[in-house]
């Protein structure tokens, strides 16, 4: 038990004195309360609450009532329950129940909770819990300045505040500038008072963010399990990482999920797949996966949905297909819907085994959507989970190397379709959810030593621990459709989807090619979690079948992206790790500045980037919000500090800067991921006067072991600078037990930017290293070091055996 802080409850107690402060629609009142463990039971007046810490941060509230049915909570990652050290004190009025980061104080009468950090209130109950005959749900109060972030993908400004945000994964084809409902909802909102609060209900319904009553923060629900989850955290990312503790933290994906991807709707045949991935090559694209649309498992759109095997017709040989792609580091993802179509040739086969869910007469549900007539595979039921599953094990045997789950919203799910364990209403947004986990669990099972890959277009808190990839969607092709990419991919990754990306270039639409735009969108895509060209096939999504210049420049944006694996990969595994994102909002350096929660326009790359995508045609220069700090322009070396950067551009350029003192790691070119080799690596460090002390690493294993760190098949090279009157010392270390194919030896390419000092001595330990006069000379070294003039940098090379090494420049 904890000690308890007499402060703390004097603060807690003061805040809540006065029964007018609650006005309750419902009387509700306190009867008794008793411990189970660390869990507090509350018996009330009309219900039964528990309250249940999840970690250190953490609390599960719910509320049971006789006769409302409850549904297993989605979002808890655990079943186990967790070992926390509670406190729990009593006065006539009221209960205290303090944890490390977070308390509950629980006034009796009327009965209402509020939750504290320390000594700052967080949030409160109103009525807190209500239900009626066709509605149930919450009501809190907000505090007047306070911003939130949530609701998954919406096109609505970063701050939701003041929205009425509908509950119901739903399709929005073609959308641009303006969405109030997509894909991929979630019931949850991250408050600039830095806690979370997230509703455990799959039902259709609303949250409303102050719309109704700008003090009011309303989660209504049709049905579904009466329960919420507050969660603390006194910055951003320790409240990311208590979050992702609570509703499970991504695996980290195999290596080749961060390379190129060739993707359309669709490639119709065996020899226009293999000519595709022929084009790469010889347009000298590196290329790490393949992706297949619908008519792998037939000719038309139309018709054969639920057939989930090869047109043998156009795929002749599809397994041959696929070794030949594996021989060449190129992995095939085939997409696969849950609706399995009367006209199927599986139809039979699924009513047989029982997958398929019902009509209200216990018959297997039909029902017409743009496909033809189907049924729905009933993930939440184990006889249909068994069947599905069967089908996916028989791919994966044949050489699939991951999936592409789509519709799975359900794109058409009608009300009296019945499921397993409720109505489609009750379910619908925990179906791509449970889909994503029957894939996953059955998966890992039967392949303990292979990382799935699982990209599903909807979802719910929590879909991230079973590896879920999501992407935003069928996005117009136009300039409409890049603008609002950036806010979704910040949306959905600071509430645990840190691989959240976009179609690049544009799904939907276009009447002709528009090389400026695509162009852009490809740029900004090498800063951004996985790197897919997708589009409907009447405008090739593929840069390799673009004109001349349009290959030319997206080829090196692309053969960039795979030269900064070391950096990616690194961010890769930092999310596993803490559910840190890839891509991160400005406020991420401030925040004690609110006015940065709003801005979308610019994003951190992990720690050492920022970036700002291109949005509009025929711009030249873009005006950049900095976060504080000094800033490199990476293609020119620029200074920026203060404010605001006016970054200049042309048309192979986007705005990307990088923070003084960083480490940038790259490698050298490759054509692929299963190619990753840091025998030569470069380090290019950006030394300004400022960044005195500074540090940075890269997280390396064998890109395809499960659960390689914790099992210490990993490296981690670390790199240190420190900056003194004298010059800049450098330390280089090494950790973890290593992995099959790690160099015994590096050879390091130090590039010391901003820095011009001709008068430089340069020793690695107490040896040391020539300065050499000709770049040529340079080039032929295996060590030495020459002074770029030219672009102020000191350029350094030598040798690393692993072992512990300090380099010293002085001047």
């Amino acid at each position: 038990m904890m000690t308890a802080n007499p402060l703390l409850r004097s603060c807690a107690l003061i805040g809540l004195l006065g029964a007018g402060v609650f006005q309750s629609a419902l009387a509700r009142d306190y009867i008794e309360h008793s411990l189970d463990g660390d869990v507090l039971n509350l018996k009330l007046s009309d219900a039964q609450v528990t309250l249940t810490p999840l970690n250190d941060s953490s609390i599960e509230v719910h509320y049971q009532r006789e006769g409302i049915k409850q549904l297993p909570s989605f979002a808890i990652a655990s079943t186990e329950h967790a070992d926390v050290d509670t406190n729990l004190e009593e006065t006539p009025k009221e209960l205290i129940f303090e944890l490390d980061g977070l308390t509950a104080v629980i006034q009796k009468s009327p009965f209402s909770i509020q939750y504290l950090r320390d000594e700052e209130p967080l949030i409160r109950e109103e009525s807190g819990f209500f239900a009626t005959e066709t509605i149930r749900g919450f009501r809190f109060t907000l505090d007047e300045d306070e911003k939130l972030i949530g609701g998954g993908q919406r096109v609505l400004g970063m701050d939701r505040r003041g929205k009425r945000l509908p509950l119901y994964n739903r399709a929005h084809y073609g959308y641009t500038t303006e969405s109030e409902q997509m894909y991929f909802s979630l019931p949850a909102v991250m408050s600039s008072k830095k806690y979370v609060l997230l509703f455990d209900n799959s039902a259709a319904g609303h949250m409303d963010l102050g719309a109704s009553r700008e003090d009011l923060l309303q989660f209504e629900a049709m049905a579904g399990r009466t329960a919420y989850i507050v969660v603390a955290g006194k910055t951003y990312p320790k409240l990311i990482e208590n979050y992702v503790d609570v509703t499970g933290k991504q695996p980290l994906p195999p290596r080749w999920a961060l390379g190129n991807f060739a993707s359309r709707f669709g490639y119709r045949s065996e020899q226009e797949v293999r000519d595709t991935v022929d084009k790469f090559a010889e347009e000298d694209f590196p290329l790490d996966a393949v992706v297949l649309d619908l008519y792998w498992f037939g000719p038309d759109i139309k018709g054969h949905m639920g057939n989930l095997d090869w047109d043998r017709n156009t795929f002749p040989q599809p397994q041959k297909m696929m070794a030949d792609f594996k021989e060449r580091g190129i992995n095939t993802i085939l997409v696969t819907e849950p609706f399995i179509l009367t006209t199927s040739k599986r139809w039979d086969e699924a009513v047989e085994n029982n997958a398929l869910a019902k009509d209200l007469a216990g018959e297997p549900k039909r029902f017409d959507f743009y496909f033809g007539n189907t049924g729905l595979v009933d993930v939440f039921s184990e006889d249909a989970g068994d069947w599905f599953w069967s089908i996916y094990d028989g791919l994966l045997q044949q050489g699939v190397g991951g999936w592409w789950g789509d519709l799975g919203e359900p794109e058409v799910h009608p009300a009296d379709t019945v499921h397993k364990i409720g109505m489609a209403d009750e379910v619908h947004n925990g179906y791509g959810h449970t889909w994503a986990q029957l894939l996953h669990d059955k998966q890992t099972a039967r392949y303990p030593e292979r990382r799935p890959f699982i990209m599903m277009r909807a979802g719910f808190p929590g879909s991230q621990r079973y590896g879920m990839i999501p992407w935003t969607g069928d996005v117009a092709r136009e300039w409409g459709g890049l603008k609002p990419q950036v806010e979704l991919a910040l949306q959905m990754s600071l509430l645990g989807f840190g691989y959240t990306h976009s179609d690049l270039g544009g799904f939907a639409g276009g009447e002709e090619f528009d090389r400026e735009l695509y162009i852009r969108w490809l740029q900004y895509g090498v800063f951004q979690p996985v790197y897919r060209p997708h589009a409907q096939d009447h405008i090739a999504s593929e840069p390799v079948f673009h004109d001349r210049k349009t290959r030319d420049i997206t080829r090196e944006f692309v053969k960039l992206r795979y030269r900064l694996l070391p950096y990616n990969y690194t961010l890769a595994f930092e999310n596993s790790q803490s559910g840190l994102p890839l891509m991160r909002p400005l406020f991420f350096t401030d925040e004690s500045n609110p006015d940065l929660i709003d801005y979308k326009d610019a994003y951190l790359w992990g720690n050492d980037f920022l970036v700002a995508p291109v949005t509009d045609a025929g711009i030249d220069e873009v005006t950049v919000k900095l976060p504080g700090g000094v800033w490199f322009d990476y293609w020119s070396d620029e200074l920026y500090s203060g404010s605001d950067a006016e970054v200049e551009v042309d048309l192979e350029t986007i705005p990307v800067l990088v923070r003084a003192g960083a480490f940038i790691p790259t490698i050298d070119d490759i054509t692929t991921t299963r190619d990753y080799t840091s025998k030569h690596l470069t380090l290019d460090y950006y030394a300004h006067p400022t960044a005195v002390e500074s540090e940075g690493y890269v997280y390396e294993d064998d890109g395809k072991t499960v659960d390689a760190f914790q099992r210490d098949r990993y490296t981690k090279l670390q790199f240190a600078a420190k900056r003194d009157a004298d010059g800049i010392q450098f330390h280089f270390d090494r950790e973890g037990g290593g992995y099959q194919g790690e160099p015994a030896e590096r050879s390091i390419s130090l590039n010391i930017h901003n820095w011009n000092m001709a008068n430089s001595t340069i020793a690695v330990g107490d040896q040391p290293l020539e300065i050499l006069d000709r770049e040529r000379d340079f080039q032929r070294a295996t060590q030495g070091a020459w002074l770029d003039k030219r672009n102020n940098q000191l350029r350094v090379k030598f040798q690393w055996s692993n072992q512990p090494l300090t380099l010293t420049v002085s001047h």
